[in-house]
Order: C-alpha cells, then structure tokens, then sequence
C-alpha cells in the first residue's frame, strides 16, 4: 500500500471524526481542495453523495462526503485515528 500524504490522512481523520460526513463546504473551509475529495472518492477511500438541503428557505445543493471502510483500513494502517 502507498503511503497516504499528509493533506489525504488529514482529510481522513477529519471525516472518519463525523458519525454522518461532511458536506464540502466544511472540508473545503479546512483547506482541502475538492481535487483531493475527488481522489479519496476515486481510490474508495470516500464516497461522495449529492444532496438538496433547504437553507433560509432555498433548496440548494450539497455533497456529503463519507469515509469507506476502506479509507478507515488505510487510515489505521498509516497510523492514523
């Protein structure tokens, strides 16, 4: 198995720490860029789901990101949460 870099295992820790994911926005406002989302979603190591969630009356749309089992496998196994 490759070695997880830091921005990857940092993001992991930080979804496998949300019972029910994190919207984009959130990971995102941690300065994770969506190009590394797209790469956990792309190795199985997250799932990204996309939504509508109604805010101050308007429905928009937002994608929850989820950790695998996969991603928590690879993310005991680099030593991490």
């Amino acid at each position: 198995m490759a070695k997880l870099s830091d921005d990857k295992r940092g993001a992991l820790e930080l979804l496998a720490g949300s019972q029910h994911g994190c919207n984009e926005a959130i990971l995102i406002a941690h300065d994770f860029p969506m190009s590394l989302v797209d790469a956990l979603v792309r190795d199985g190591l997250a799932t990204a789901t996309p939504l509508k969630a109604r805010i101050g009356g308007r429905l928009i749309q937002v994608t929850r990101v989820m950790i695998t089992e996969a991603g928590l496998r690879t993310l005991a196994c680099s030593g991490g949460t």
